[in-house]
């Protein structure tokens, strides 16, 4: 590969505009790959359409009197709570444990960089019920103190601070993964001016260092954010009452879903004021100096070196060796007394199953998006790309809510079939595979691709013998991502799947719930081994890159 071309793929895999040919700058897309990308951007936002729709077909005055009821109210409180207490706790924890990985002399800084990005692996559900069966009023805790005279603990792991905790400790890693990156980027000639003129430390880090990571720090604290606007397995296991609880118990217990509908728009317009919200602080915050030629000094910790390693030693063992050794305790417990073992090797395949389904129906769909925004820009091209992405802001629960109101009065053979649970993965979940796919378009020069049209090829020749082969590592990143990311899906699963269609995230949640624990951790524990390693290679491994390393899927 020549020096242009490898200079494509450093700047490609970071996301960032190249200079392309006159010819594919002016070049118009061919109709049917802007036709396949809008009808792809149309389906991923009628889930948003329909759901307004369904909600007002009472009537507006119907619709409004149940927005603003004393119980919406109630509900949109206690979901704001849940996500101011969930970030300020993400933020506490990913701010110091980025710099200290990044900035100081920790010991094994590696090892702890990777151990502060592993609660990515368990989802809400699994770490909820973990931390209940070792912390709760009649835990394992509680079970070690008995011979102390403690005959309960107080109930801290359920309700408001039971939430906080458990999405809290393990979403920090999105604001801390962006963190590590941008801290690692940072020119450090302003810190550097900053010391030589006086200033501490500590004001330097203040007034100099924080500044400069505040695009990263807002874009991990929305995701931390709409994860805890979306979440339902893990409130619905602590019993703290949020909108997704209601919606679903709303769904499941009235017969008229009109309420339902009106909740789940009262989440979305929540959603997307925390994005607009984004936006408009990311537009106020200046971008430090990246790329530097040198890595910034390293601090030394001096006498603060074996407490900071035995705050980590601490969170570790809170959130990744706890959990891990409460799943690996009922697993062996279940196996010794002869649980089944039948229905969680069928979940685990039904699983396997409609995530892959979904994962390569994603990739195909994130293909023709993708060329016309990179091959073909224009103003379309980039309306259909950002309206591609809607279906992220959705809570989970919402689309499916929309595909059931959608199948039942419309497409009534769908309702309850597998493929209607696909079609909402591929909506949630398709910004992941066009992001990936997206960033290894941008890495491929498109002189290769001229080059073959000059000699006589056509476009779907071209784009099966020589693009699609060229973004192969972008498009097996991408459906990985959307792989991992189905297999854990719970409220969307939950409502939409064929009756007797248990997955290992419902069969988890199931047996959870009911606090039996020791049938709801073989699924987990298979749940762990088939995200843990795509969770290491497609976002703790490209995240925590050493500088000059592209991270080929991490999404800005």
């Amino acid at each position: 590969m020549d020096r242009a071309a490898s200079l494509a793929l450093r700047r490609g895999l970071r996301g960032r505009p190249k200079v392309r040919s006159a010819a594919a700058a002016r070049g118009r897309a061919p109709w049917p790959l802007a036709a396949v990308a809008v009808l792809t951007a149309a389906a991923v936002n009628l889930p948003l359409v329909y759901i307004f729709a369904r909600a007002a077909e009472g009537g507006w005055s119907a619709y409004l009197a149940w927005v603003g009821s004393a119980r919406t109210l109630e509900l949109l409180l206690r979901t704001l709570a849940l996500a101011a207490g969930v970030t300020a706790l993400a933020l506490a924890v990913a701010v110091p444990m980025a710099w200290l990985v990044s900035r100081t002399d920790l010991p094994g800084r590696r090892f702890w960089a990777v151990v502060g990005a592993l609660p990515l692996v368990f989802p809400s559900y699994v770490a909820a019920f973990t931390l209940v069966a070792a912390l709760g009023p009649r835990g394992y805790l509680q079970a070690w103190l008995a011979p102390l005279g403690v005959g309960s603990l107080p109930g801290l792991v359920y309700g408001y601070s039971g939430a906080v905790l458990v999405l809290g400790l393990f979403t920090y890693p999105y604001i801390y993964l962006l963190l590590v990156a941008a801290l690692r980027d940072l020119d450090p000639a302003l810190e550097e001016s900053s010391r030589s003129l006086g200033v501490g430390r500590w004001r330097t880090f203040a007034r100099v260092v924080l500044p400069q990571l505040r695009p990263a720090l807002y874009g991990g604290s929305l995701l931390v954010v709409l994860y805890a606007l979306s979440d339902f397995g893990g409130v619905s296991i602590v019993r703290y009452n949020t909108f997704t609880l209601a919606i679903y118990n709303a769904y499941r217990g009235l017969f008229d879903r009109s309420v339902a509908a009106a909740l789940a728009t009262a989440l979305v317009l929540t959603a997307l004021v925390f994005i607009a919200l984004e936006a408009v602080l990311l537009r106020s915050a200046r971008p430090g100096r990246r790329r530097a030629a040198r890595p910034a000094a390293v601090v030394p910790l001096g006498r603060w070196k074996r407490p900071a390693v035995a705050a980590l030693a601490l969170l570790a063992g809170l959130n990744v060796a706890l959990p891990a050794g409460v799943i690996a305790y009922w697993g062996v417990r279940a196996l010794w007394v002869g649980n089944p073992l039948g229905g969680v090797w069928l979940a685990a395949g039904r699983s396997l199953s409609a995530s892959a389904v979904a994962a390569l129906a994603a990739v195909a769909l994130a293909v023709p998006v993708a060329l016309w925004a990179v091959r073909h820009p224009s103003r379309p091209a980039r309306v259909v790309e950002r309206l591609s992405h809607a279906g992220y802001a959705l809570p989970g629960i919402v689309i499916a809510l929309a595909l059931v109101f959608f199948a039942t009065r419309l497409a009534r053979p769908l309702y309850q079939t597998l493929a209607l649970l696909v079609a909402a993965y591929v909506v949630r979940f398709l910004p992941e595979a066009l992001a990936a796919t997206r960033a290894s378009l941008l890495a491929v020069a498109p002189v290769f691709e001229e080059a073959a049209r000059s000699l006589g090829r056509g476009p779907l020749a071209v784009l099966g013998t020589l693009t699609l082969p060229l973004i192969r590592p972008g498009l097996a990143a991408g459906a990985g991502l959307v792989f991992l990311t189905a297999m854990k899906e719970l409220p969307a699963t939950l409502i939409l799947r064929p009756t007797g269609f248990e997955t290992l995230a419902t069969t988890i949640w199931s047996a959870a719930s009911e606090g039996i624990y020791s049938q709801a951790a073989l699924p987990g524990l298979l749940l762990l081994l088939a995200s843990g390693v795509p969770v290491y290679l497609l976002i703790i491994r490209p995240a925590l890159a050493p500088r000059g390393t592209p991270p080929a899927t991490m999404t800005d």
